[in-house]
Order: structure tokens, then sequence, then C-alpha cells
């Protein structure tokens, strides 16, 4: 049996929750069971993509810190025969991965990008050295744990006559999550974007992000910064792509301003395709940029944001 942990927002499955129904389906053999935990849960869009069974586990608080989400797992999975338990490879999802590997003594891989099938066995592609380099593994135990990268295995539907199930747990936790502070109206988080604009130090300031929010805002697009930039206060750290920010792997990733550090460059690299713009002709980014524009980016943004528009319709 497999168990998918599944991440929601106020009672809306997120796509990327989706995406590892899909994945499931797509690696392995045998029922899934997603379950999440809160109040409410539009679980009917798990049947949608594969799931067999869905297990709300259900608690009156909808602000749960990762410690008080992990215990309230655990108490669900001991009583469970679960084989492989897969979970989203968000800042969330990472954290409550290895707090249930760790209660069920399971070998844990993080940030899976790839799988493959090879003589019998099944490997697993992911980053290492701050996403300098890839390693296939292999898993030599019936019972393990995966945490799965977002915009890697699009969701495909997989309709099923799914089963329901509600089971009350308590929160159990040390660390009380007081509030959560909601994103502006319209924004899109950027582990779950599709096409992110960012920008680093070379947008200047706060009203450097003023043209690049304007070109996401055309494409469609989740906005993102480097630490250097968060760091400065010129932006939100939620917006912060990086080994302390989010990991991403959108289709197109734009670079505006952005050197290229590690620490960036091991949140993003795994973009389908990369787009750098910067002033410096040897900035670290155009290294592993599949289109690079040296030039000034208040120039070049808000001129490709027009001719957006203008393929649009937008004019």
């Amino acid at each position: 049996m497999i168990a998918i942990y599944m991440e929601h927002k106020n009672g809306k499955l997120k796509k990327h929750s989706l995406e590892l129904l899909t994945f499931a389906k797509n690696a392995f053999e045998g029922e899934i069971t997603a379950f999440s935990v809160g109040k409410e849960v539009n679980y009917q869009e798990s049947f949608n993509y594969g799931a067999d069974h869905f297990v709300l586990l259900f608690t009156e608080n909808e602000n749960i810190h990762e410690e008080g989400i992990a215990n309230a797992i655990k108490s669900f999975v001991k009583r469970k025969e679960f084989k492989i338990f897969i979970f989203p490879a968000s800042n969330t999802g990472r954290d409550i991965a290895a707090r249930v590997s760790a209660f069920l003594d399971l070998p844990l891989l993080q940030d899976i990008v790839e799988f493959k099938k090879e003589n019998d066995n099944l490997l697993f592609k992911r980053p290492i050295v701050a996403g300098k380099a890839y390693v296939w593994e292999k898993i030599n135990t019936e019972r393990f744990a995966i945490s799965v990268r977002p915009n890697v295995f699009p969701p495909e539907e997989n309709k099923k006559e799914g089963k329901f199930e509600k089971i009350d747990v308590s929160i159990e936790e040390k660390i009380k999550l007081i509030d959560i502070k909601e994103k502006e109206e319209g924004e899109i988080d950027v582990a779950e974007a599709e096409i992110i604009v960012s920008g680093g130090r070379g947008v200047g300031g706060p009203d450097g992000f003023k043209p690049l929010k304007e070109l996401a805002k055309v494409l469609g697009a989740a906005v993102g910064a480097s630490r250097a930039a968060v760091d400065a206060g010129w932006i939100d750290h939620s917006h912060q792509v990086g080994q302390t920010g989010k990991t991403v792997s959108p289709k197109l990733y734009i670079a505006c301003g952005i050197s290229g550090a590690l620490q960036h460059l091991a949140g993003m690299r795994t973009s389908k395709v990369i787009v750098a713009i910067n002033k410096d002709p040897n900035a670290q980014i155009f290294e592993i940029a599949d289109y690079g524009i040296v030039s000034d980016l208040f120039e070049i943004v808000p001129a490709l944001t027009e001719e957006i528009k203008k393929l649009k319709g937008d004019t």
C-alpha cells in the first residue's frame, strides 16, 4: 500500500499534491491512500487523479505547526500496513517527511526529480552538492519514504470511485503556530509556479521589483527573489528561491539581476528553461542559463513585457 501526504490551502488540494498521485501511479503498483490533516478538504479531487482512498485526519485547529502535523500522521500510519510513503518536497513536506520517517525508522530520499526502472530495480534521481550534481539511488528495503519536487510530474487525470474516511486526531505540539500571514491577493506561490520571474541584487531596491511584477503579471508567473534581495528587505522571504528559501522546478525561470551564487542555483537549476538577464557578462548565472541577455534589466524587462502584451493582444 502507498500513502501520500497531500498539502492543501483553505481546503483546496495543492497542484503539487495532485502531481504526487500521478508520480505514484507511474512509479509503483498498489492501492493509493491519500491523506491530509485539517478541518475541511476537497478530497473528491484526489479521486479524479488516482487516489483509491482519502483519509482526513480531522482537527478543529487549522493552524498547525509541522511538529503537530507529523504527530497526527504518526498516530495514523502506525495502524496501517503502508510500505511506501510519499511527501511533497516543499519546506513543510520535507520537514514532515523527516519526522515521520524517523518515527517509523524508514530510509528517506528527499527531492526526487526522476525515476526509472532498470533490471527490475526502481532507481530515483535527486540533486546533491547543493544542486551541482545528480545521483541515481536504489532503496534496498520494502518500506521507505521519499519526497518529490513540484512541477516535475504533471498531474494526469485518472478517475476512480474512491472511498473517504474521517479520523479524529489529537494534535500534540510543543511549538504553537500563532498566525499565518496571507500573500497579497493574486500572488502565485513560487513553489508551485510554472513560470517564475526572479530578481536579485541587480534590481537595486524595492522599486526595482516593479517591472518584474509587471512581466510576471502578463505571463501569469510568480515573482521570485535571491537571498541578497530578501536580506536587504526589498521583498518578503516567501519569494526567496535558493538553499535557504524554496526549491523550484518551473517550466521557465527568468533571472533578472541575479549573479548566480551557489546558494541560489541550488534552488532553481532544475528549471526546464532558464533565461538570464544581467549586465555582467561574467555572471555565474550564464553558465547554467539556456538563454542569456547581457544588458540592463530595466531596459530589457519592460520591452519584453510590452512585446508579450502585443502577442496576447493586450495593447
